[in-house]
């Protein structure tokens, strides 16, 4: 099985960067090729193994790593799937991406891995980047419903039957419209606790975007995805999860202004899932109303 990576950075992270793709090329097995994506910014010297490709301007997370896609022909069809990491991680074991090899080798229905992130002082992994409602066990490995952003694995055939990452959205949620679509095509999606990225301890409210993204891709989420009786309680279930997390007064502005957006904008075309995939992700755990 052919593996490839995606990088997507904004050039102010070069040490961290070629901490990890000397990672990448340290692995075990058939090199993994690389794309490195500048969004917005130029690139800082590389190895010569490595392809570039430097946006004019930043597109946001789910279209820079649309391009990077792209970038091993359409739907990346060069490779059999994409590793997708973030910039400022690493990859502290050698045998990840023959980990991936074998997982997806062995089961022809898995379309997507989640990696563990744990923060490289402390070996810890927060709850939120444990892909399930039952998080207390990040050493647990199982089924879940949707996957991490900046560190996971997809077999580029769910990109050649249910398209890229929701360009739009920037930041926030896309990984979610991804696994839903892929979900409701038949794929699983596995979080593998051994196979983790090393990623600095952050929260995501460090964005200045956070709060209105976080609130009008919810929206956006619920819209394109989800079949009508089920917008309203999803929608209703994250508002009062917002509240109840008594987030200051500006955060709250920003969130209900990304609210409203999410209404009032377009949210792209919508593919509402079967009943039968609501169905299948209340069983591995999360229904589609939390």
């Amino acid at each position: 099985m052919k593996l490839g990576a995606v990088v997507l950075t904004m050039g102010n992270r070069p040490e961290e960067l070629r901490a990890l793709l000397d990672s990448v090329a340290g692995q075990q097995g058939e090199p993994v090729e690389v794309v490195v994506v500048g969004n917005g910014s130029p690139l800082p010297e590389l190895p010569e193994h490595v392809r570039t490709v430097e946006l004019p301007e930043n597109v946001g997370i789910p279209a820079g790593r649309n391009v990077g896609i792209e970038a091993f022909g359409p739907s990346g069809r060069e490779v059999d799937a994409l590793l997708f990491l973030d910039d400022d991680g690493l990859l502290p074991n050698d045998d990840t991406a023959e980990l991936c090899r074998q997982a997806f080798a062995r089961d022809p229905q898995l379309g997507i891995i989640s990696f563990r992130i744990a923060d490289p002082d402390t070996g810890e992994t927060q709850r939120r980047h444990v892909p399930r409602l039952r998080a207390a066990d990040p050493l647990r490995s199982s089924r879940v419903t949707t996957f991490l952003g900046g560190a996971n694995a997809v077999r580029t055939q769910v990109f050649a039957e249910i398209g890229g990452l929701p360009d739009d959205f920037f930041y926030a949620h896309e990984e979610t419209d991804l696994a839903w679509r892929a979900v409701d095509a038949g794929w699983m999606i596995d979080y593998r606790s051994d196979m983790v990225l090393h990623h600095p301890t952050t929260a995501p409210s460090r964005h200045a975007v956070y709060h209105r993204m976080v609130a009008r891709n919810r929206v956006w989420l619920a819209r394109r995805n989800l079949p009508a009786p089920l917008v309203p309680v999803y929608l209703g279930v994250w508002l009062l999860l917002t509240l109840v997390r008594r987030p200051s007064r500006p955060a709250l502005r920003a969130w209900f202004g990304g609210f409203r957006e999410g209404w009032k904008t377009p949210c792209g075309p919508r593919r509402p899932m079967k009943w039968r995939t609501v169905w299948r992700l209340t069983r591995l755990g999360r229904p589609p109303v939390i």
